[in-house]
């Protein structure tokens, strides 16, 4: 029985020609040679697997062929190609150095340099692993590098460019090898398996070719081992058993799932991958991979970045024009944050399965930033499914009431002694004895997928704060107008959050503390019950009352809105949090500090 030959060696190119993936260094040899301009020393760099030393070896045997064809290849049966392919050419020496290393291997090197061939123009010193010798070997190699006899060449290789000594880089030309594209090994797998009478598909080929990893030796070591599984019969499904490597078909459905926010499905799908040995690690990487190819897909000018087999583009072109690319980017970030905390997560399968539980609500996310506001007919619907009920005041005008946990009526002269006079924008009522309820609502929640924030009800207020800015310098006025349009306390609860966030966006801590801190109530006729705590908080609602109602106002559409200021009075004493809150707090326990700070005139920061 015959010796099995590897199909690295057996296929071994033999002329430039046939080298695989590098046509840029091929071509630059074959004019050096053509124009007799060879340097004296050549350093080859490049990943493994991808024809350093066979291009080494092909450029010693063509310089030294003496019947050179038209396209300046070797002839292959002069007396030197014979030589050189029967491995017994006196003009070609292969140095391995990462097992000779040391000074006494370059010095006998050198002592070769200097005898001439016996036949042939050149003799060739191909040197491997290059950047494995010593600091002291590459010192001794130094000056027969640089002016070597008219003779020799010198060839390097190395997949380490940077340990190589600068010193040396100077003195060589230098070549980088390409890692090989997934198309060109693809080729040339099927060229092989031609020539071997294998059956194959291409989307097996174009698998094995992506593993590589751009080496074309890692290709052919896995094209022989699927060989011999499968029995000559290299189908997809062969690869995919014996590379350990995730069936596209799993991905097209976890993207078809994520699509319909069928989370369901997708659980089950991520279980029976596991079930089938596959890491989770593995299967979040490959997930992102699979949204990157679509994203590509979807515009003509990158399809050709998809290294996939012809019918997989077809299917990832099929799905990227059903896939937003919205939902594609939320899912890669998504996936990329599960990546990263997979390792330090203590339970990795809820890691992945919470990532696909967002993507599975990402469709839903971006249909509610697209959705409108709700008309009024649908904020009464919401209303009656809400069951929230209007508590209402007998009083048309707007009051001050103190409220105690205990709910005791206090004294007009107390309220008095306690509150400034009227002026027009704040009433004090005191015969309100009654106290105000307060009414639960739920609270507005705004749904979070992944790192995607929506809200889905805030609407823009930069209208209404940009025209404040340009009216700095004027004195601030109700805007006037007869709309009266009815409207529900959940309508009244989206603007006034919604005004709250812009004030916070803006550094008013004060104002929104105020009108976060409790919520408010509608009552009749439109009136809104503001419940406030001390005289800071009834000195900022009257210098925010009327952009807030001129916001209000309008965004409602009527102009019958108004605000009902009701002091609290509780015995929880609350923690001061704004600087003007510890501040007062400060002062009530010692006057004399006002005074000190107006001396020295000092602020608040």
């Amino acid at each position: 029985m015959d010796s099995f030959i590897v199909s690295a060696r057996k296929y071994r190119p033999a002329t430039f020609e046939t080298i695989v993936g590098q046509l840029h260094i091929t071509g630059t040899l074959k004019n050096a040679i053509k124009n007799n301009q060879l340097a004296q020393a050549f350093l080859f760099c490049g990943p493994r697997g991808v024809g350093k030393t066979t291009c080494a070896r092909i450029l010693a045997k063509t310089i030294n062929c003496q019947n050179l064809t038209n396209e300046v290849e070797a002839c292959g049966v002069c007396d030197s190609c014979m030589a050189f392919q029967n491995g017994n050419s006196f003009n070609v020496h292969e140095l391995d150095a990462a097992s000779n290393n040391s000074v006494e291997d370059i010095r006998s090197l050198i002592e070769q340099v200097r005898i001439p061939p016996q036949a042939g123009k050149y003799k060739v010193y191909i040197i491997d692993e290059v950047h494995m010798l010593s600091a002291q070997a590459f010192n001794a190699f130094l000056k027969t590098l640089e002016e070597p006899p008219s003779y020799a060449k010198f060839i390097l290789a190395t997949t380490e460019k940077h340990k190589i000594l600068p010193t040396i880089l100077s003195r060589c030309q230098i070549f980088d090898f390409n890692r090989i594209r997934v198309e060109d090994i693809a080729n040339h797998l099927q060229y092989i398996a031609e020539k071997e009478e294998v059956g194959f598909d291409q989307d097996g080929l174009h698998l094995i070719a992506q593993k590589s990893d751009g080496g074309l030796r890692d290709a052919l070591s896995m094209f022989d081992q699927l060989v011999s599984f499968s029995n000559k019969n290299l189908s997809y499904q062969a690869v995919i058993d014996n590379l350990n490597v995730l069936d596209y078909d799993y991905y097209f459905k976890i993207t078809q799932a994520i699509q319909e926010e069928d989370s369901s499905k997708c659980l089950v799908l991520f279980d029976e991958i596991l079930s089938n040995g596959f890491d989770g690690s593995h299967f979040i990487s490959g997930l992102a991979s699979h949204f990157r190819n679509l994203l590509v897909a979807k515009d003509i000018q990158t399809i050709k970045l998809l290294e996939v087999s012809k019918s997989i583009k077809e299917r990832y072109l099929s799905q990227a024009e059903k896939t937003s690319q919205g939902l594609l980017l939320s899912g890669l970030n998504i996936a990329n944050q599960c990546e990263i905390q997979y390792k330090t997560s203590r339970n990795q399968r809820l890691q992945v399965e919470i990532a696909l539980l967002k993507m599975c609500h990402i469709a839903a996310a971006i249909q509610l930033t697209k959705m409108p506001l709700p008309t009024v007919e649908q904020s009464q619907e919401i209303k009656k499914k809400t069951n929230n009920t209007k508590h209402s005041v007998s009083s048309e005008t707007p009051v001050i009431q103190e409220i105690s946990k205990e709910h005791e009526p206090v004294s007009t002269e107390e309220t008095k002694a306690s509150m400034p006079a009227m002026d027009g924008s704040i009433a004090i009522d005191s015969n309100l004895a009654e106290p105000a309820e307060k009414i639960t609502k739920p609270k507005l929640v705004i749904p979070k997928f992944g790192d995607i924030a929506i809200n889905a009800h805030i609407p823009n207020l930069d209208s209404v704060f940009e025209e404040k800015k340009v009216d700095a310098e004027k004195d601030p006025e109700y805007i006037q107008g007869d709309a009266e349009e009815p409207f529900q306390e959940s309508d009244f609860l989206i603007y006034w959050k919604s005004f709250a966030e812009q004030a916070k966006i803006e550094n008013k801590i004060n104002l929104y503390t105020l009108m976060t801190a409790n919520e408010p109530t509608l009552r009749e006729n439109y009136q809104v019950a503001i419940i406030i705590e001390n005289q800071l908080q009834q000195q900022l609602l009257i210098e925010s009352k009327i952009d807030l109602l001129n916001y209000l106002r309008q965004k409602l559409k009527n102009f019958k809105i108004d605000l009902i200021p009701v002091l609290q009075k509780t015995n929880v004493i609350r923690k001061p949090v704004t600087d003007t809150e510890k501040y007062q707090a400060m002062l009530s326990k010692n006057p004399l500090l006002d005074q000190f700070r107006k001396e020295f005139n000092l602020g608040f920061e």
